[in-house]
């Protein structure tokens, strides 16, 4: 990972040093044309930002709801702002009206605020913790089941889950910000998705970037409007339950039964095309693994392990073990991984220590640095925020939070969120840090540990709801710190200044506060989510509250022989960790991802056959024309997961007005 992150700064690097070159402009005269902070932050700008956060809320409520996997989509974010912009400034110029240039300053802060916006969907947990407090979630884990107390429920509101999102949000924006200069120029962390967002910017404004980018704006369009068609088209046979495309026994009937067919889904063709062929293989495994043979097997011991007089969606039963033993996958990888980061952040840590004094003020720009790398420097350290400024507001959004979140949730006590404050950024720093390095952003597994400890320490009469939440809480920080360190890496890379990022990231942050639980309940309202055999199953929800059951509880909860397994899979995603990390290099490589096999584990087998496919298209595609494919494979499946999303705000209209698609199409036996 921090390979790609280093290949990425010198792409960086070559692309600043062929713009010097072609414009024959110095660096002083250069840093003088820079826009000032605030001319960074434009209202068509602001408006850009508004609507693409908007259209990936709605997109990533949608993969929260059904397989809880969201793939990274700053890229997509960046390229659609410049989509956005360059259309705006067209029909401007056909109007006779003058608009100022787009500068990749502006692309950066727009791709920022866009990204803070949906992040708030992606992380507030509207498909895990928060959900996980409903009256549905606790009947699916079992109103007789130990641990899941009567009356450790909250029905999902409007208004608490905005009020929540306010007061938890805005901490993690100022945990790490007296750090920021450490991070970026001292440690050099290579933060990969914000460099590689950066290159892709960067790359836009250039003379040869520019033909690049009327490319990916043609082929984003032309799989938009076909991605959005087809999900019309689809919605007309889509009549009853069980009915349309998307239930097609692709593979036979058995096969459809046991979750194995093509849904023609585009979001998920899109989300296979940016993951990872590994990734995408590894929840073709899961499947087969637990809906192919598992599942199967274990209900055909129905009688033996658990009554037969049981339904498959009780807790005692199949569902059990689906739950419990992709919790196990889930937990080993995470602990792993969590440790691993803990270990290699501490040792490079006292490495870099020991080579030199660190310190957040400014300091004097090193003169034998490269050119490239001194402007950027100088403009990352011109507008600082005051250290003061970040204490002072951490302090007073960490006391407007212990004030308002035991009003809350009287189950979490005062005194325990003032302690997840105290540590709070000594876990965003270790996060960040990792971050950098690797790209993988643990907030989750942060959030997993405080889970745990919360549920145990506040007892079986408050601790699923006390675990629930203060999951939320230090999960939120954690992940808000490091996301801010991508984006100011990002910043740092496009000579933009971390005044405009941070101020774009806040206001970002409180529309996403806003649209978030506008589109969640845009989707609560108009389908049925949370229905384990429906299409919004929310497996993440339902995993929470068990894991809160486990911590209150302990192993009392789980079903006859799900022990053994659960210790099974725990030890598979260890050693399957160990091996790609110390195994020979061309058998590591081909270990499967245990977190991205648990998926299906709930889920079902149809939406990793989808991701496979847009695997497909992309390794065929890499065969036949590789460069075309390099530049074409973002923007095609940016417009497939855009157009797919897009369909639902009309959908979830209709259905609101009662309003349902006239015909079924379903498929039946001979």
């Amino acid at each position: 990972m921090g390979t790609t992150g280093r290949d990425g700064n010198m792409e960086i690097e070559n692309i600043e040093r062929e713009n010097v070159e072609q414009n024959g402009v110095g660096g002083s005269v250069e840093m003088n044309r820079l826009p000032p902070w605030k001319e960074q932050i434009t209202f068509r700008g602001l408006v850009s930002s508004v609507i693409i956060g908007i259209i990936y809320s709605v997109i990533v409520q949608k993969l929260n709801l059904t397989t809880g996997l969201i793939p990274n989509l700053n890229v997509s974010a960046a390229l659609l702002a410049f989509v956005f912009v360059q259309t705006w400034t067209k029909l401007l110029s056909k109007a006779g009206i003058v608009s100022k240039p787009f500068t990749r300053q502006e692309n950066t802060v727009i791709q920022t605020c866009a990204v803070a916006c949906y992040s708030i969907a992606v992380g507030g947990g509207f498909g895990s913790y928060l959900l996980g407090l409903n009256r549905r979630t606790y009947e699916l884990a079992g109103v007789d089941t130990e641990g899941n107390t009567p009356g450790s429920t909250k029905e999902p509101g409007l208004v608490w889950m905005t009020g929540f999102l306010f007061v938890t949000s805005f901490v993690g924006l100022l945990a790490l910000v007296p750090l920021r200069k450490i991070m970026i120029i001292d440690y050099k962390l290579p933060y990969p998705s914000g460099t590689a967002t950066a290159v892709l910017i960067n790359g836009f404004h250039t003379p040869k970037g520019d033909k690049m980018a009327k490319k990916q704006v043609h082929g984003f369009m032309k799989y938009f409007s076909f991605s959005f068609l087809w999900a019309g088209f689809q919605w007309f046979y889509a009549g009853g339950e069980q009915c349309g495309f998307v239930q097609f026994p692709t593979f036979g009937l058995k096969a459809w039964k046991n979750t194995f067919y093509f849904d023609f889904s585009m979001t998920y063709i899109g989300a296979g095309m940016i993951c990872s062929h590994l990734v995408n293989l590894s929840l073709l495994l899961g499947a087969v693994l637990s809906w192919g043979i598992m599942w199967p097997l274990i209900k055909g011991l129905k009688g033996e392990w658990f009554p037969a007089t049981l339904s498959e969606s009780s807790m005692k039963s199949v569902n059990g073990y689906k739950v419990f033993v992709s919790i196990a996958l889930i937990l080993g990888d995470g602990l792993y991984n969590f440790l691993k980061i803990l270990y290699f952040t501490g040792s490079s840590i006292h490495t870099k220590l020991n080579k030199k004094d660190l310190t957040t003020d400014e300091v004097s720009i090193d003169p034998n640095l490269p050119l490239d790398e001194r402007r950027r420097n100088e403009v990352f350290i011109r507008d600082k925020i005051p250290i003061w400024v970040a204490c002072v507001g951490y302090i007073l959004f960490s006391i407007i939070s212990i004030i308002v979140i035991p009003m809350m949730f009287p189950q979490l006590k005062w005194y325990y969120i003032v302690v997840a404050y105290m540590i709070a950024p000594s876990l965003s720093f270790c996060n960040a840090y990792g971050a950098g390095l690797t790209d993988m952003n643990m907030a989750y597994n942060y959030g997993k540990v405080a889970l745990f400890v919360l549920a145990a320490v506040a007892g079986k009469h408050d601790g699923v709801i006390a675990g629930l939440v203060g999951c939320g809480l230090i999960k939120s920080i954690v992940s808000i710190s490091s996301d801010l360190m991508h984006d100011l890496k990002t910043g740092h890379l496009t000579f933009t200044s971390p005044r405009s990022m941070i101020v774009s990231q806040a206001i970002g942050t409180a529309i996403g506060c806003v649209v978030a639980p506008l589109t969640f309940f845009l989707f609560y309202k108009a389908f049925d989510v949370g229905n384990p055999n429906g299409e919004y199953k929310v497996p993440y929800a339902i995993i929470y509250r068990n894991m809160a059951i486990l911590g209150v509880q302990g192993f009392s909860a789980l079903p006859q022989h799900c022990l053994d397994l659960c210790y099974a899979f725990f030890s598979f995603a260890i050693a399957a960790n160990l091996l790609r990390d110390f195994g020979p290099k061309k058998m590591s490589k081909y270990v499967p991802l245990p977190m991205a096999m648990a998926v299906p584990f709930l889920v079902g087998a149809y939406f990793a056959i989808d991701m496979c496919m847009g695997s497909l298209i992309v390794f065929v595609w890499h065969k036949l024309k590789h460069n075309k494919a390099s530049l074409m494979v973002p923007a095609v499946a940016s417009g497939l997961i855009c157009g797919d999303g897009l369909w639902i705000l009309p959908s979830s209209i209709l259905a609101l007005a009662k309003v349902r698609p006239p015909i079924c199409m379903n498929f039946l036996a001979s």
